[in-house]
Protein backbone atom coordinates (compact mmCIF):
# COMPACT_ATOMS: atom_id res chain seq x y z
CA UNK A 1 0.00 0.00 0.00
CA UNK A 2 1.24 3.12 -1.04
CA UNK A 3 1.81 6.19 1.35
CA UNK A 4 -0.77 8.08 -0.51
CA UNK A 5 -3.37 5.24 0.03
CA UNK A 6 -2.57 4.94 3.94
CA UNK A 7 -3.24 8.96 4.08
CA UNK A 8 -7.01 8.81 2.77
CA UNK A 9 -8.27 6.90 5.41
CA UNK A 10 -6.43 9.03 8.19
CA UNK A 11 -8.01 12.34 6.60
CA UNK A 12 -11.06 10.41 6.38
CA UNK A 13 -11.18 9.92 9.60
CA UNK A 14 -9.86 13.26 11.02
CA UNK A 15 -12.29 14.87 8.78
CA UNK A 16 -15.22 12.07 10.68
CA UNK A 17 -13.84 13.51 14.33
CA UNK A 18 -13.90 17.43 13.05
CA UNK A 19 -17.46 16.89 11.98
CA UNK A 20 -18.37 15.41 15.22
CA UNK A 21 -16.43 17.20 17.51
CA UNK A 22 -16.99 21.09 16.60
CA UNK A 23 -21.46 21.26 16.67
CA UNK A 24 -20.32 20.84 20.50
CA UNK A 25 -17.91 23.77 20.59
CA UNK A 26 -20.65 25.93 19.75
CA UNK A 27 -22.73 27.72 22.57
CA UNK A 28 -26.32 26.80 23.00
CA UNK A 29 -27.20 30.54 24.88
CA UNK A 30 -29.48 31.65 22.65
CA UNK A 31 -28.53 35.17 21.36
CA UNK A 32 -31.07 37.93 21.70
CA UNK A 33 -32.34 38.40 17.97
CA UNK A 34 -31.83 42.67 16.69
CA UNK A 35 -35.07 44.73 17.47
CA UNK A 36 -36.80 44.89 14.07
CA UNK A 37 -36.93 48.50 12.42
CA UNK A 38 -40.30 49.23 12.81
CA UNK A 39 -39.13 48.79 16.82
CA UNK A 40 -36.31 50.34 16.81
CA UNK A 41 -38.12 53.79 14.85
CA UNK A 42 -40.69 53.32 17.67
CA UNK A 43 -38.11 53.41 20.64
CA UNK A 44 -36.36 56.18 18.76
CA UNK A 45 -39.63 58.34 18.06
CA UNK A 46 -40.46 57.83 21.70
CA UNK A 47 -37.10 58.99 23.27
CA UNK A 48 -36.98 62.58 20.96
CA UNK A 49 -40.12 63.71 23.26
CA UNK A 50 -38.11 63.74 26.58
CA UNK A 51 -34.87 66.05 26.41
CA UNK A 52 -31.54 64.91 27.75
CA UNK A 53 -30.31 67.64 30.01
CA UNK A 54 -27.60 65.45 31.55
CA UNK A 55 -26.21 61.78 30.84
CA UNK A 56 -27.83 58.76 31.31
CA UNK A 57 -31.14 61.35 32.22
CA UNK A 58 -34.32 61.97 29.89
CA UNK A 59 -36.91 64.77 31.43
CA UNK A 60 -40.16 65.12 29.59
CA UNK A 61 -43.96 64.77 29.90
CA UNK A 62 -46.42 62.37 30.12
CA UNK A 63 -46.14 59.05 29.58
CA UNK A 64 -48.61 56.13 28.91
CA UNK A 65 -48.96 52.16 29.38
CA UNK A 66 -48.24 51.86 25.51
CA UNK A 67 -44.88 53.84 26.03
CA UNK A 68 -43.30 51.31 28.50
CA UNK A 69 -42.49 48.36 26.48
CA UNK A 70 -40.52 50.99 24.05
CA UNK A 71 -39.32 52.74 26.95
CA UNK A 72 -37.75 49.32 28.60
CA UNK A 73 -36.41 48.53 25.18
CA UNK A 74 -34.69 51.92 24.79
CA UNK A 75 -33.04 51.05 27.64
CA UNK A 76 -35.11 53.46 30.08
CA UNK A 77 -34.29 51.52 33.85
CA UNK A 78 -35.62 53.61 36.22
CA UNK A 79 -39.12 56.14 36.21
CA UNK A 80 -39.29 58.96 38.02
CA UNK A 81 -43.29 60.19 38.52
CA UNK A 82 -44.08 64.05 40.05
CA UNK A 83 -47.25 63.59 39.09
CA UNK A 84 -50.20 62.78 41.52
CA UNK A 85 -52.09 59.49 40.62
CA UNK A 86 -55.56 61.74 40.73
CA UNK A 87 -53.67 62.92 37.57
CA UNK A 88 -54.02 59.55 35.36
CA UNK A 89 -56.87 57.69 37.00
CA UNK A 90 -57.36 55.02 34.46
CA UNK A 91 -53.43 54.32 34.85
CA UNK A 92 -51.76 52.95 38.00
CA UNK A 93 -48.57 53.67 36.08
CA UNK A 94 -46.37 51.92 39.42
CA UNK A 95 -47.49 48.99 38.71
CA UNK A 96 -47.53 49.49 35.05
CA UNK A 97 -43.82 49.91 35.32
CA UNK A 98 -42.46 47.79 37.64
CA UNK A 99 -44.64 45.02 35.79
CA UNK A 100 -42.90 46.31 32.32
CA UNK A 101 -39.12 45.95 34.15
CA UNK A 102 -38.26 49.18 35.48
CA UNK A 103 -37.80 50.89 39.01
CA UNK A 104 -40.63 53.22 39.87
CA UNK A 105 -40.46 56.42 42.32
CA UNK A 106 -43.29 58.88 42.88
CA UNK A 107 -42.45 62.40 43.80
CA UNK A 108 -46.13 63.94 43.18
CA UNK A 109 -45.86 67.84 42.87
CA UNK A 110 -49.42 69.22 42.35
CA UNK A 111 -47.92 73.09 41.22
CA UNK A 112 -45.90 75.84 42.58
CA UNK A 113 -47.04 75.19 46.37
CA UNK A 114 -45.21 72.17 46.47
CA UNK A 115 -42.39 73.82 45.09
CA UNK A 116 -40.00 74.09 48.33
CA UNK A 117 -36.80 73.06 49.78
CA UNK A 118 -38.20 69.43 50.92
CA UNK A 119 -39.44 68.51 47.44
CA UNK A 120 -36.09 69.18 45.93
CA UNK A 121 -33.68 67.64 48.61
CA UNK A 122 -36.15 64.46 47.33
CA UNK A 123 -35.75 65.36 44.12
CA UNK A 124 -31.63 65.52 44.11
CA UNK A 125 -31.97 62.16 46.16
CA UNK A 126 -33.80 60.36 43.55
CA UNK A 127 -31.81 61.28 40.74
CA UNK A 128 -28.76 60.35 42.49
CA UNK A 129 -29.99 57.14 43.22
CA UNK A 130 -30.58 56.57 39.74
CA UNK A 131 -29.36 53.10 38.74
CA UNK A 132 -29.66 53.68 34.95
CA UNK A 133 -30.50 55.23 32.40
CA UNK A 134 -33.66 57.28 33.61
CA UNK A 135 -36.88 58.82 33.15
CA UNK A 136 -38.02 61.86 34.87
CA UNK A 137 -41.79 63.25 33.75
CA UNK A 138 -44.63 65.01 34.73
CA UNK A 139 -47.69 65.72 32.53
CA UNK A 140 -45.24 68.76 30.41
CA UNK A 141 -41.98 68.18 31.65
CA UNK A 142 -42.80 71.86 33.32
CA UNK A 143 -42.55 70.33 36.93
CA UNK A 144 -39.66 68.62 36.08
CA UNK A 145 -37.83 71.65 35.08
CA UNK A 146 -38.80 73.49 37.84
CA UNK A 147 -37.44 71.07 40.67
CA UNK A 148 -34.11 71.22 38.26
CA UNK A 149 -34.02 74.88 38.27
CA UNK A 150 -34.58 74.80 42.26
CA UNK A 151 -32.06 72.04 42.65
CA UNK A 152 -29.28 74.09 40.96
CA UNK A 153 -29.62 77.58 42.77
CA UNK A 154 -30.37 75.50 46.74
CA UNK A 155 -28.03 72.79 45.94
CA UNK A 156 -25.58 73.20 43.53
CA UNK A 157 -24.97 76.94 44.24
CA UNK A 158 -25.91 78.50 41.01
CA UNK A 159 -27.14 82.17 40.48
CA UNK A 160 -30.83 82.74 39.67
CA UNK A 161 -30.18 83.20 35.81
CA UNK A 162 -28.02 80.31 35.52
CA UNK A 163 -30.63 77.63 37.23
CA UNK A 164 -33.35 79.26 35.60
CA UNK A 165 -31.58 77.95 32.16
CA UNK A 166 -31.03 74.69 33.44
CA UNK A 167 -34.82 74.49 34.29
CA UNK A 168 -35.40 75.55 30.69
CA UNK A 169 -32.71 72.58 29.99
CA UNK A 170 -34.94 70.17 31.78
CA UNK A 171 -38.65 71.38 30.74
CA UNK A 172 -39.16 74.56 32.63
CA UNK A 173 -41.67 76.90 31.39
CA UNK A 174 -44.76 78.30 32.68
CA UNK A 175 -43.41 77.47 35.97
CA UNK A 176 -40.57 79.87 35.69
CA UNK A 177 -42.49 82.98 37.39
CA UNK A 178 -42.66 80.74 40.78
CA UNK A 179 -39.08 79.31 40.80
CA UNK A 180 -37.75 83.08 40.35
CA UNK A 181 -40.15 84.24 42.92
CA UNK A 182 -38.27 81.41 45.09
CA UNK A 183 -34.87 82.21 44.30
CA UNK A 184 -35.84 85.71 45.16
CA UNK A 185 -36.42 84.98 48.40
Amino acid sequence: MSARSRMLPAAAALSMALALALPACTTTESVPAAPAQDEVTMQSTLLERFTTPAEGIHAGGRITADDLPALHAAGIRHVIDLTQDSETPGFDEADAVRAAGMRYDNLPIAGPADLDREAVVAFDQLLRAADGPTLVHCASGNRVGALAALRAAWLQGADADAAVEEGRRWGLRGLEDAVRERLAR
